[in-house]
């Protein structure tokens, strides 16, 4: 079964180079298509496999794996590898593989934690000072792209938690402790609505004027490394998901590292995302030093 299981995973690398279609795969196509409209080539792919679960039913055999992608990007004369984090469930009967297919995490995104922190009635009138450090929130988005940090509670929804992390390691400082709906911060067992859900972190960096500050630019270009990108996907108003600038492509433009769906230096537009839609919209955040 392994063996079924190697071969799929790589007729599905071979797609991505050479532009077949395997088994009508939607996600191969577009992404191809995401990358030829910024003038960039997926030249290279690797995939590495891991069995995380397996399960029997009589003849039936049900496994869970892992791939862990590595796409090689040329663009202009700049070469970059992207990588992603796939969740993929094999069906065999009698030990013959019948069908696998992406179980699509990041659909997840679109169910957050429906509740969102209230700044009306939050005090500005006292002023924290701090340091952005962006290289180091980089350098924490890097480590912790694909793995979890114990030192933090890990969420099924985790793109915020982890945007929060990286800012909080740049230097942002935590502030609104114990409630919950109003500052942005987490202790122990406890935290904001802002730490931890997308929309919240939105509104946050949209109206915060001390602690963490955040200032909305127009333009994905105007963003340096460190800075953030809010996605609504559906265009409903209501902000499902978060990245942090952790690279910039030949063009100027960010790549982005993310949690939920692990991501790495993943083009900023997302439009080779199962969430994605015609009605997106986005917010462009550039984070404020203030010492």
């Amino acid at each position: 079964m392994k063996d079924q299981i190697k071969a799929y995973i790589e007729s599905l690398v071979e797609a991505y180079v050479k532009e077949n279609d395997v088994r009508g795969n939607e996600k191969v196509t577009k992404k191809i298509a995401a990358a030829a409209k910024r003038n960039a080539e997926i030249v290279k792919v690797k995939a590495i496999t891991n069995i995380t679960d397996k399960r029997q039913d009589d003849d039936h055999t049900y496994i869970k794996y892992d791939v862990h992608m590595q796409y090689l990007i040329k663009q202009k004369e700049k070469m970059y590898v992207e990588e992603q984090l796939e969740h993929h469930i094999a069906s065999f009967y009698k030990n013959k593989l019948y069908d696998t297919r992406e179980i699509e995490h990041e659909d997840i995104i679109l169910n957050p934690e429906k509740t969102d922190a209230d700044f009306s009635s939050v005090r500005e009138d006292v002023r924290i000072s701090y340091s952005y450090d962006r290289l180091k929130a980089v350098q924490y988005a890097e480590r912790w792209w694909n793995s979890y940090n114990p030192a933090y509670k890990k969420f099924e929804v985790d793109c915020t938690n982890f945007i929060s992390q990286c800012l909080h390691t740049g230097g942002a400082p935590m502030r609104g402790y114990p409630n919950k709906s109003q500052g942005w911060w987490m202790r122990g067992n406890s935290w904001s609505y802002s730490w931890s859900v997308a929309n919240s972190l939105r509104l946050y960096l949209s109206t915060s004027k001390s602690g963490l500050q955040a200032r909305e630019v127009s333009s994905p270009d105007e963003l340096q490394l460190g800075d953030v990108i809010c996605y609504d996907f559906q265009g409903d108003g209501r902000f499902d998901h978060n990245t942090i600038v952790t690279g910039k492509d030949a063009y100027g433009m960010p790549l982005v590292n993310a949690h939920t769906y692990n991501s790495r230096m993943r083009y900023w537009a997302y439009e080779d995302s199962s969430a994605y839609t015609p009605n997106i919209k986005y917010k462009f955040f550039t984070i404020i030093d203030n010492a």
